[in-house]
């Protein structure tokens, strides 16, 4: 089944771009937007409407499936890409990745999704491909596949990489946005697995001494004691953008930051912890030290509390710095900006076999097609969970995700799943702790 035409159409995303670096300074938030000048080069202002741009791929029996090319909302921060604006790269995607991926053979999804990682690289500086190009075409490219070979994505997935997906639903991460209470009795209500994320990206927010976080973290354990259905047993996790690093301050082996985080763990309790991005360092060897100096504090005090890379841990290759130092708990993958969508599932991948489990994240600022591309990328990896998405509302993206997982579930129990015919699936699985290539 070949390609037969690449088309792209602007349209919108779930949410918003957010200058993280003007937010940080004190850009202040009246009603839903934020009043002060932008920081972070592309942003005209502080909060923008987010933009995606829809890829269809029209195959020769005339069916078309599609990708949605996607930038997470903090663009252009922590060493990512910056601001994607859809009307720029409409007509890359129409232009050069269409005159590389026409023709080609639709059941190829890894060859496929490496002849547009080997575009990216053949070109430079400016004019390389924006990451929420290579996502959204590649999503494009695996939903081809798994519509030419008449099985799921999770099954190419799993084919290409030679995995046993998992048999039931990743365990959901909910975002509660800046409504942190009302959206985390929604999640306990649901009994969502992993909860609430927060949305603390501020020193007031967070406290100046840290104390507002602590606060909520105890009401939200009493609040599970009392919504929580019998047996359940939640997993909190909170994203703090690196205000930590704001209240404390390097180096973080020392007692005062031990044991704010052992008071958190209490304040937590009896439910697991996990707090996400600590710190912002400034780059990606500063944060690497950072977050290893951190863990191993926390490790020799004996704090239960596991920590979350995020800031700088953008591409495949800072994944696999974050593990191969042990400078976190947990990474997230944060999807749209690993490029292709094969690169999140190799990442995945790479956490096995070391003691750092993964996250297969992304944004807020995604769509439904994104996704559902990406349910299947973690059941296909078995990761260690999901974030559900897109939008702030919770809801709704509670329901694409867990949905489409138990859909996929549900047709690979039916019909046996495995292998499927087409593409060889006998290259070697990205590894943790081996040396570079």
């Amino acid at each position: 089944m070949r390609i037969e035409s690449v088309r792209a159409i602007p349209g919108v995303s779930g949410f918003f771009f957010d200058d993280q670096r003007a937010i940080k300074a004190g850009a202040t938030q009246r009603g839903f937007a934020y009043d002060g000048p932008p920081k972070t080069a592309g942003f005209e202002r502080v909060r923008e409407a987010g933009e995606s741009l829809i890829v269809e791929l029209q195959l020769a029996d005339g069916t078309v499936v599609t990708g949605d090319c996607a930038a997470v909302q903090y663009s252009g921060a922590g060493g990512r890409d910056p601001l994607f604006r859809a009307s720029e790269y409409r007509p890359v995607v129409e232009g050069t990745v269409a005159d590389a991926l026409r023709g080609r053979d639709a059941t190829l999804f890894r060859d496929n999704a490496a002849t547009l990682e080997a575009m990216d690289a053949q070109r430079s500086g400016g004019d390389r491909l924006h990451t929420a190009v290579r996502y959204g075409v590649s999503q494009a490219l695996l939903n081809a596949a798994a519509k030419a070979r008449g099985v799921t994505p999770t099954d190419v997935l799993a084919a290409a990489y030679d995995t046993e997906p998992a048999t039931e639903p990743v365990p959901v991460f909910g975002q509660s946005g800046d409504e942190r209470w009302t959206n985390a009795e929604k999640m306990l209500l649901k009994g969502v697995p992993v909860l609430p994320h927060g949305l603390f990206n501020s020193v007031e927010k967070v406290g100046r001494e840290g104390e507002t976080l602590r606060e909520y973290l105890s009401g939200l354990s009493e609040l599970a004691d009392t919504l929580g259905s019998e047996g359940y047993d939640p997993r909190f996790h909170v994203d703090v953008y690196g205000i930590l690093g704001e209240v404390f301050g390097p180096p973080y082996d020392r007692p005062e930051v031990t044991d704010y985080f052992e008071s958190l763990r209490a304040a937590a309790a009896p439910y697991p912890l996990q707090v996400e991005g600590p710190m912002d360092a400034g780059s990606r060897e500063a944060q690497i030290e950072r977050m290893a100096e951190l863990r191993g504090a926390l490790d020799s005090a004996g704090v239960d509390v596991d920590i979350v890379a995020d800031e700088w841990c953008n591409t495949f290759d800072d994944v696999r710095a974050f593990v191969d130092e042990g400078a976190a708990d947990v990474v997230q993958i944060k999807t749209p900006d690993l490029g292709g969508i094969q690169r999140s599932a190799e990442a995945v991948l790479y956490c096995d076999g070391t003691d750092t489990r993964a996250y297969l994240g992304g944004t807020c600022n995604e769509t439904v097609t994104s996704a559902r591309a990406c349910a299947h990328v973690a059941l296909a990896t078995d990761a260690a969970q999901v974030l559900a998405k897109p939008g702030m509302g919770f809801d709704e993206g509670f329901m694409v995700v867990t949905n489409e997982m138990r859909r996929a579930t549900r047709v690979t129990a039916t019909t046996g799943g495995g292998a499927v015919a087409g593409e060889p699936s006998s290259e070697a699985r990205p590894t943790g702790g081996g040396d570079d290539d």
